[in-house]
């Protein structure tokens, strides 16, 4: 698998805690934000990856944290997979935000995250 990008997801129980803590505490740098004004997502430099906080978990803190990875063809990757006897949590498919996301299960039930993004998503448009 050719990966293009990679992030850890972190779903925490409480979002603004959170991100005073990466951001005022830690001193992490944004990348950028996403999602509505009033509760939005942020994603973090984080050396040679990314943070990215959002959503919300009720959950325990194993179950909070997923890895997110950038790969150019999900549907292909989904076919191997299968063929490969990995666990599908979620089949392909495209999102409300416009990127498409598979979800699988890596052996031990981490949650793995594999996201195309479309030639037409602003992620692949140049802002300047």
């Amino acid at each position: 698998m050719e990966v293009l990008s990679s992030r850890v997801l972190l779903r925490p129980g409480d979002l603004e805690r959170s991100r005073r803590f990466y951001a005022e505490t830690l001193g992490l740098a944004v990348y950028r934000e996403f999602g509505p004004p009033d509760h939005p997502g942020v994603v973090f430099f984080l050396g040679q990856g990314f943070l990215e906080l959002s959503g919300h978990s009720g959950g325990p803190a194993g179950e909070r944290m997923m890895l997110w990875l950038q790969v150019r063809d999900v549907g292909r990757e989904e076919e191997r997979l299968r063929r490969a006897g990995v666990t599908v949590l979620r089949e392909a498919r495209r999102e409300p935000w416009g990127l498409v996301e598979l979800w699988i299960a890596d052996p031990d039930g981490h949650r793995i995250v594999l996201v195309e993004v479309p030639p037409e998503h602003p992620l692949r448009r140049d802002p300047r």
